[in-house]
């Protein structure tokens, strides 16, 4: 099982401190962060898109490629590339060309995104959402199996046989699904044989176990091998040397974040209660102490009938630098070895 660190680089005001960092230190900061999860043998490192003043990642090809140029070994990831809002052309160049700097450690998350402000900035019709991705990944599959592309849709101008370059060092670029709770999401990464990412930020992850068996017989029905249909899980996480530590120090700005969502979304306001509801073993958030969490990643494992890949999003917490430092340590030098152990073993 592959562990790392998904980040919408949202650290713009330390928790810890009560001083808002700018944004020339908080890009400053992702970058070491990646550069030390790299260090402390993580997997894999990944960098959400959005469109809102409080992250910094509209542009994540730019961030992965500095970060590919300070790393060896971790894997490069895209979490997600809201490919509804993106010329698929564009984003398999930038891609690929990332492949090549990174010398094949490159790998892509596409998805529709949880938040709505990438279509009005391009022009996009909201009502045009589920017709624009799958248009869109159509086409991105299309260039990733072919140099001269031959192909016509509703949103862009045909392609009549033009070259797409450069070409990835990896064939096939990895390209995986990242979906939510829609049962169709679930079907479609099935069908076409694509590794699957599942953003679980509440409640309690075995409830997406049927949506996984959708997916796996999907994919099953369509022809492809068993080891191809690949599940992943993207969870909210914190790592420290106690679990009281641990969720003391998340909660606050996690339930400043959640809250100011939810005002714009018609939740309740986050509760301390709800929160520890949701750190308890079934809970879909990863926060406690390195031997908790890595027998709590087990049981999810086991509950959506295994999984390949888990990734924290941590930053959302906006904690101190240092603490996140310390969290990525305890992840790569307690937590995985760990799962690698008990992937070798099957016992824990």
């Amino acid at each position: 099982m592959e562990i790392g660190i998904d980040s919408f680089v949202s650290a713009l005001f330390d928790n810890g401190s009560g001083v808002t960092l700018s944004a020339v230190d908080a890009m400053s900061q992702i970058l070491e962060r990646i550069e030390f999860a790299d260090s402390v043998g993580l997997d894999v490192f990944g960098i959400g898109e959005h469109h809102r003043k409080e992250f910094l990642d509209s542009a994540p090809a730019v961030i992965l490629a500095a970060a590919a140029a300070r790393t060896k070994n971790i894997r490069l990831t895209s979490a997600v590339t809201v490919l509804s809002a993106a010329d698929p052309v564009r984003v398999f160049q930038n891609f690929a060309t990332l492949d090549l700097i990174s010398k094949g450690r490159i790998e892509m998350v596409v998805g529709r995104g949880s938040f709505i402000e990438a279509f009005p900035l391009f022009g996009l019709n909201l009502q045009d959402y589920d017709e624009l991705f799958t248009e869109k990944l159509d086409l991105l599959l299309t260039l990733r199996e072919n140099e001269h592309v031959h192909w016509s849709g509703q949103f862009r101008p045909a392609l009549t046989g033009q070259g797409v370059y450069p070409r990835p060092l990896q064939n096939p670029l990895p390209i995986w699904i990242g979906v939510g709770g829609t049962p169709a999401s679930f079907a479609r990464a099935g069908l076409l044989g694509l590794p699957l990412m599942v953003a679980v930020i509440g409640g309690e992850t075995h409830r997406f176990r049927p949506l996984v068996d959708l997916y796996k017989e999907a994919g099953r029905k369509a022809g492809h091998p068993a080891e191809q249909l690949k599940v992943g899980l993207h969870s909210l996480g914190y790592v420290a040397k106690t679990r009281q530590e641990a969720t003391d120090e998340f909660f606050p700005g996690y339930a400043q974040s959640f809250s100011s969502i939810g005002k714009e979304r018609g939740w309740s306001a986050v509760t301390r209660e709800h929160f520890d509801a949701q750190t308890t073993s079934l809970g879909a958030i990863l926060v406690g102490d390195p031997e908790e969490i890595a027998e709590r990643i087990i049981r999810h494992s086991k509950a959506l009938g295994g999984i390949s890949r888990i990734t924290f999003q941590m930053d959302i917490a906006s904690l101190p630098h240092d603490k996140l430092m310390k969290s990525i340590e305890l992840l790569g030098t307690r937590v995985a070895p760990l799962l690698r152990a008990y992937s070798k073993s099957d016992t824990f």
